[in-house]
């Protein structure tokens, strides 16, 4: 009796912690509020299954406890009951999965008005594409990526000259605009994941992936990764900012198209290629800037610096050192690859 009692009030607990619970959704920044209904159907759906289920093993408890004079007996099939649980069963998977399916329809096919954006993932950081004033991507293969071609645009596809690229991890997006994201890895698993647009998909190395939504609240929201890809995963963050037509096309006329970077110079100063080649092999997932802890060292005012290595010797960093810091086996660093 003791063990059904402890079982009644951990279900009690358990229900009313759901509804009273601390941790709330975020909110609700496009069309997809089917995401959060779906949601709330599978809470539903498990929750009466939990309780029924513990339920009748608390029933099973009390009915069949151990009792003087009173003996189990063996019963090889009861096709009745059989019928009943599979019955059941079968009735709260297809409430599981079915709205699913239905809205996962949906998620996949994008209106006919809406716009494209290819998110690039990479180890660890965000790059994305506009199509130009034609409308159209230009054909994309891995033998054309290069320090000046992250995203392996065909040079000779004359749709790509005016695709607007942007190589850092900020996306911005105009407010109710369908917006249908286009999804590619060039080296591992990744997944782009916005909580408040209520939208995640895979990038899977060699195929395009690719779902849409409507941005339905100005905000400046994170973009998360949601697929373990390495050490620097937990890093791997931009920001997804939506603002208002007119701001969103002055944002994208200043940046640059793919027909202007393939054909400027490389006369820019050492710090302007060194940030250019940051942002392009993703350096600043691992390395900050600003001074703030990360997971390789900081750069803010590294050069010249005397550091204390693991075994307690002290060195300057000067250029030896930051070309090839493997020379010195106990710099926890990357090699830094000069263009």
């Amino acid at each position: 009796m003791l063990a059904a009692i402890i079982i009644t009030l951990l279900v009690i607990a358990s229900v009313v912690f759901h509804f009273l619970n601390p941790w709330q959704q975020t909110v609700l920044a496009s069309n997809w509020g089917s995401m959060d209904e779906i949601l709330s159907i599978t809470f539903l759906v498990c929750g009466l299954f939990f309780v029924a289920i513990m339920f009748f093993f608390i029933y099973c408890l009390v009915r069949y406890r151990h009792r003087e004079g009173h003996a189990a007996h063996y019963r090889s099939h009861n096709k009745k009951l059989e019928g009943w649980l599979i019955a059941v069963t079968s009735i709260g998977i297809c409430a599981l999965l079915a709205p699913g399916l239905v809205v996962y329809g949906q998620f996949v096919k994008p209106p006919d008005n809406a716009m494209n954006v290819e998110v690039l993932g990479q180890q660890w950081r965000w790059a994305f594409r506009f199509p130009g004033n034609d409308g159209l991507l230009g054909t994309t293969s891995v033998k054309h990526i290069g320090p000046k071609n992250q995203f392996g645009i065909n040079p000779s596809d004359p749709n790509g000259q005016d695709d607007r690229l942007i190589h850092t991890n900020e996306l911005r997006l105009p407010i109710d605009q369908p917006i249908n994201f286009l999804l590619r890895s060039i080296d591992v698993l990744h997944n782009f994941y916005v909580p408040q647009l209520r939208s995640k998909m895979d990038l899977i190395p060699g195929i395009v992936t690719s779902f849409w939504a409507t941005p339905t609240l100005i905000g400046r929201y994170e973009a998360l990764c949601a697929e373990l890809c390495g050490v620097g995963h937990y890093n791997m963050r931009g920001h997804l900012v939506i603002v208002s037509q007119p701001e969103f096309d002055i944002w994208l006329s200043q940046q640059p198209t793919f027909s202007e970077i393939i054909t400027s110079n490389t006369n820019d100063g050492l710090a302007e290629q060194g940030q250019q080649l940051a942002q392009n092999r993703g350096c600043i997932a691992c390395h900050s800037v600003d001074g703030s802890k990360s997971l390789g060292p900081g750069w803010l005012g590294l050069y010249g610096k005397t550091e204390t290595l693991s075994d307690g010797t002290t060195l300057s960093v000067d250029a030896p050192i930051l070309r090839n810091p493997l020379s010195i086996p106990q710099l926890k660093s990357c090699v830094i690859i000069h263009p």
